[in-house]
């Protein structure tokens, strides 16, 4: 069984991917983290030093890498994964994509709180970032409504999220 869980920065991913993991027995890879250990650089010095384009290969990489040496895992992609070099697609011929949906006010009020460590965002107003983080998930809507799961974050438990998983 592989579980990609996608959705916005903020959303719960990784979070939830370490619940599921420890419930189901499952490898949890978070794609971010496995980026950062293979790079040796965090994912803002990557942004900085050679722009979005080599992270989101790298991403790909990685992405590609983990799957094809691991029978089942559980798997928390970064924000924009399903929307480069057809990841969706890639994602979904491998195992169950899951879209953790949550409303942009939770998103924006947990990114706040991480900021600088947030590449994207880490310039800008608050202003600026609520209606970044709206226009960004404006756009990649049509990725995320790819995800043979769809769940709404804020009502969700470990033993909803279960039970919704193997009843899809």
């Amino acid at each position: 069984m592989k579980i990609f869980l996608i959705g916005f920065m903020g959303t719960g991913k990784t979070h939830w991917g370490r619940l599921l993991s420890q419930k189901l027995g499952l490898p949890f890879f978070d794609l971010d983290e496995q980026i950062v250990n293979s790079a040796e650089k965090s994912i803002n010095e990557i942004f900085a030093e050679k722009g979005e384009e080599q992270f989101r290969l790298l991403e790909k990489e990685t992405l590609y890498i983990i799957n094809e040496s691991h029978e089942s895992f559980i798997m928390a992609c970064g924000g924009g994964t399903p929307c480069y070099f057809n990841n969706i697609v890639y994602m979904k011929e491998a195992g169950m994509v899951v879209w953790i949906n949550t409303s942009v006010p939770t998103i924006f009020e947990r990114l706040l709180k991480e900021k600088e460590h947030r590449p994207l965002l880490r310039d800008l107003t608050d202003d600026q970032m609520r209606s970044f983080i709206a226009k960004k998930i404006s756009d990649r809507r049509i990725y995320y409504e790819q995800a043979q799961v769809v769940l709404e974050e804020e009502d969700m438990n470990i033993d909803k999220l279960i039970d919704t998983l193997f009843h899809a």
